[in-house]
């Protein structure tokens, strides 16, 4: 399947591949998707999590796949017909298992909507896994959390903070300035924060969407001054690139094309970073981009940022 689709860098666009789990419609940014096989023979691995239904090895490439059907607690109508999105993300390479793929929708970030903050699943895996909500040709499709599904079933998946105890920290440094942080995903989001409270930052705001972290960022304009430069106030953006109402190179794109914003240094921490993401984020003026989940190199580049603003 050929998912090299190029969209305008910073137009807070995406193509959303649509697919089907029992009978409802979700969603998968096409850039994280690889390729869609059919009727592929899984090998079931003992010991595992019922919602990993095994591996295959397309390519001497060993992929494990997620039944999204268990995850979801969806009925499998096509039984015995194996539908799997191929993806790559945060640097490692999953398949999920589905009962259909729609086809591809070209949307606007700002018609993704968060979920609701109740939706009468209080299931303890099922319940949080959307990151987005969208009406697309009349149809509801679900934006699904992918870090969060696969970190459920594997713990080391979430944040690599392999060693941040042997960071350098200028406290004097990184203590007194706003860190903004945009992220959908709550699980991510949250470690995000802890990670860099431990790190010192303790004056962290975050937000799960581009829009929200914009508005707050403009409650800073007309405060800087020659004595005073807006980043005396905010000292960093931390943005993911996916995200509803607004995505991370949009955002990037309207403080780098704002006078008095410009100079707050913008790290894109995604885990979409490729050759092709990294060029686009270049293109709308990011500092520094870095993949999930390696937070120890955003880390050492955020304290090399701030210390360049001193």
């Amino acid at each position: 399947m050929d998912t090299n689709i190029l969209l305008e860098s910073g137009t807070n666009e995406l193509e959303l591949l649509e697919f089907i789990v029992g009978q409802n419609s979700y969603g998968i940014n096409i850039a994280k998707v690889s390729e869609i096989m059919i009727d592929r023979e899984v090998t079931p691995m003992p010991n595992s999590p019922e919602e990993i239904e095994g591996v295959f090895i397309p390519r001497d490439k060993l992929i494990s796949v997620l039944d999204l059907h268990k995850v979801l607690k969806a009925e499998n109508p096509q039984k015995g017909k194996n539908i799997i999105i191929v993806c790559q993300f945060n640097k490692m390479n999953v398949a999920f298992h589905v009962t259909a793929v729609c086809g591809i929708q070209r949307i606007s970030w700002n018609d993704i909507n968060e979920p609701p903050a109740v939706t009468g699943n209080s299931d303890s895996t099922a319940a949080g896994m959307a990151t987005g909500v969208a009406k697309i040709n009349g149809k509801i499709i679900i934006i699904l959390d992918f870090e969060k599904i696969v970190s459920n079933l594997n713990r080391s998946t979430g944040l690599d903070t392999t060693g941040i105890d042997r960071i350098s920290r200028p406290e004097q440094i990184i203590t007194d300035k706003r860190i903004i942080v945009a992220d959908d995903s709550q699980f991510l989001n949250k470690m995000i924060v802890t990670t860099l409270g431990n790190m010192g930052c303790h004056n962290v705001v975050s937000f799960q969407n581009g829009s929200d972290a914009w508005d707050y960022i403009n409650t800073f304009r007309g405060k800087s001054s020659e004595e005073k430069p807006i980043t005396d106030f905010i000292g960093c953006i931390i943005s993911d690139i996916e995200m509803p109402k607004m995505d991370g190179h949009h955002l990037t794109k309207l403080v780098k094309s704002d006078e008095e914003l410009k100079r707050i240094p913008v790290i894109l921490f995604s885990s979409l970073i490729d050759e092709q993401m990294k060029r686009k984020g270049e293109s709308v003026g990011a500092d520094a981009q870095f993949s999930k989940p390696q937070i120890k190199d955003l880390i050492e580049a955020l304290i090399l940022l701030l210390r360049d603003e001193d």
